[in-house]
């Protein structure tokens, strides 16, 4: 049984959403914990006629989107994704899922759960389904104020989550910029370009920003996490954007009853709702964020992305690729 700790109240539409998201997931080997205040549980699951399906444990607090994250953590000892990390910690939970403030999810895993080795600021990571195959585009936002040595430290987090979930050996890795040659890019970049370079890793220099969606140069794409967040939203939206501009096209076509579904099949993989959150890599414990609009469908992609992380071993396995990139980093220096 894998058990997944879900943040009740995170996200914009929240508690709702959260409920109607857990209730979603079928398979009978997961069990889910809706981390909340009970007596609103309770009253939601009744009125959805599931009373006592979801295991539920209290919490009364909230940090909202607009609080400091890490301030809200520490003062709010009984808030929901930080009790929900506490049950990982503890053993009685084996994976942490949040739609709320990225930021609070960060600070309660890393105040609670602690850091794998190697590890000072643990970035969000999202596969992003490129038409070459999926890769691995981080952060997508953590750390939106990121040093050069920051984004050392996500290519070899990267690296070692693309061997690991994607099974590539020796991932490629690309450092986001605004253009292909070295030395473009802000200050940020050319510092960072030159650290990733002296990193033991396959090092391919600077990708643009299409060469995410379209795949092929790199198998990690490292940024940081303003940056990747803004991509990652706009990607988003051009899909959604460019789906619906084509079915509504076809549908004034004769032949639309056999195209639509053809169509909708064929773009779905890009939507939000399949992606299943970003994981946070780095704390030791399995926690999936999810994006704050996140609807029934997308908190229930969510928790299965965590339940693949868990019976895949993720964490101990991007522990130990991490060490190994580490250790080979310090004898090259």
């Amino acid at each position: 049984m894998t058990r997944v700790a879900l943040d009740l109240l995170g996200g914009d539409h929240a508690p709702e959403s959260v409920v109607d998201g857990a209730l979603l997931v079928t398979d009978p080997e997961v069990e889910l914990v809706l981390v909340g205040p009970v007596e609103l549980a309770e009253r939601l699951l009744a009125e959805r006629g599931a009373t006592g399906r979801l295991r539920l444990v209290a919490a009364s607090q909230v940090v909202e989107m607009d609080e400091d994250p890490a301030r809200a953590i520490r003062a709010k000892r009984d808030a929901t994704v930080r009790v929900a990390a506490r049950l990982v910690r503890d053993g009685e939970a084996d994976a942490l899922v949040s739609v709320g403030s990225t930021g609070a999810a960060l600070a309660a895993a890393v105040f609670t759960l602690g850091r794998l080795r190697g590890v000072a600021r643990p970035p969000l990571a999202a596969i992003v389904p490129a038409a070459t195959g999926p890769l691995v585009f981080l952060d997508v936002g953590a750390t939106t104020d990121a040093t050069p040595e920051m984004l050392a430290q996500f290519a070899l987090a990267g690296a070692a989550f693309a061997s690991v979930r994607l099974g590539i050996p020796e991932p490629r890795v690309g450092l986001l910029s605004i253009g292909e040659e070295p030395g473009k890019g802000d200050d940020l970049r050319k510092a960072a370009y030159d650290a990733l370079s002296a990193l033991p890793l396959h090092f391919v220099g600077n990708v643009e920003g299409r060469d995410v969606p379209h795949g092929g140069k790199a198998d990690v794409v490292v940024t940081d996490g303003f940056t990747g967040n803004v991509l990652a939203k706009g990607l988003e939206g051009a899909a959604t954007m460019l789906t619906s501009v084509l079915l509504e096209a076809l549908r004034s076509t004769p032949a639309s009853d056999a195209l639509l579904p053809v169509l909708s099949e064929a773009t779905a993989h890009m939507s939000p709702e399949r992606l299943g959150g970003a994981v946070l890599l780095g704390v030791d414990g399995v926690v999936v964020v999810g994006h704050g609009a996140s609807t029934p469908a997308g908190v229930a992609s969510c928790v299965g992305t965590a339940v693949q992380a868990v019976r895949e071993g993720l964490v101990p396995s991007i522990a130990g690729a991490l060490s190994d990139l580490l250790d080979r980093t310090k004898a090259a220096s």
